[in-house]
């Protein structure tokens, strides 16, 4: 199966052709887990954009409800409101813009404003249009594993073996987004760490990430700052780390993710990240055969 080395219009330069992508978060909402309120004002996000631009992102990924567990769901146009002056501009500055909606409706208008990739990270079940919207757009998608809305997802935090049952719910969504007109190679897939999975799910499939590569799609990563690192920070606790307190934990699952093979990682920490897929790719430039 042919694989996206980049989304749709992505620069690309020679040295850097190989390496794992890096995506750079924008949220401009007022309750994201990590950061809620500093970007909410659209100067401050597109002067956060343009920065994780320079920091060495190769897109970035634009917010505007937050998916944090037990958000509720912002209204569409307060949803619009938020990020399509984000969008068009970092866009017209030059930047390769990734949207992050699970709304047909405001994916539409975001690559309208000039985003080249669409990150549901409902994997097209939140709304029945986005799947059609994608196949007629003819833009670049990531898929994420998701079981419900952030006020239920947690409920459903059960799996038999979760490598297998989330390889076979993103084959599931990949058949889907298919038969509705999506090119094979304009997907991409995400395992949804955190999302419906408790702190040992998301470990088990960060172990196991090449078992979801054998889909024969991208996979992009998202741990970034999120809870189940903390085991890794200070004592453990999940509950007493900031999220900012797990950048290091998450420059180094990064690192590893861009190791095992991923196509992207979306992260915070940008400069970190992007370290680290060099590191991940001059390593494996030295590496033998096969």
């Amino acid at each position: 199966m042919t694989t996206l080395q980049h989304p749709p219009h992505a620069r690309s330069s020679a040295p850097e052709a190989a390496r794992c992508r890096v995506m750079g978060i924008v949220n401009v909402t007022p309750d994201s887990f990590s950061d809620g309120g500093r970007y909410v004002d659209p100067t401050a996000a597109i002067e956060h954009g343009l920065a994780l631009v320079r920091q060495g992102a190769d897109l970035v990924d634009v917010g505007g409800e937050s998916t944090r567990p037990g958000a509720e769901r912002v209204a569409e146009e307060d949803e619009l409101r938020r990020v399509l002056p984000v969008v068009r501009a970092l866009s017209s500055a030059g930047a390769q813009v990734s949207i992050d909606t699970m709304r047909a409706s405001v994916a539409a208008a975001a690559v309208d404003a000039g985003a080249t990739l669409v990150n549901d990270v409902s994997g097209g079940l939140a709304d029945p249009e986005m799947l059609p919207f994608l196949a007629e757009a003819g833009v670049g998608c990531v898929l994420m594993h998701w079981r419900a809305h952030s006020k239920l997802m947690q409920e459903r935090a059960t799996y038999r073996s979760v490598a297998e049952d989330v390889r076979t719910e993103l084959a599931r969504r990949c058949d889907a987004a298919m038969a509705a007109g999506v090119s094979a190679d304009r997907i991409i897939l995400d395992p949804g760490l955190g999302f419906a999975k408790a702190p040992e799910h998301s470990w088990s499939l960060l172990a196991r990430l090449p078992r979801l590569m054998s889909l024969g799609f991208p996979l992009l990563v998202g741990a970034s700052r999120k809870r189940f690192l903390a085991e890794c920070v200070g004592g453990g606790d999940l509950d007493a780390a900031h999220p900012t307190d797990r950048d290091a934990v998450s420059a180094a699952v990064a690192t590893v993710a861009a190791l095992t093979g991923a196509w992207g990682v979306r992260v915070h920490d940008v400069p970190a990240a992007v370290a680290g897929a060099r590191v991940a790719a001059r390593l494996a430039a030295e590496w033998p055969e096969r």
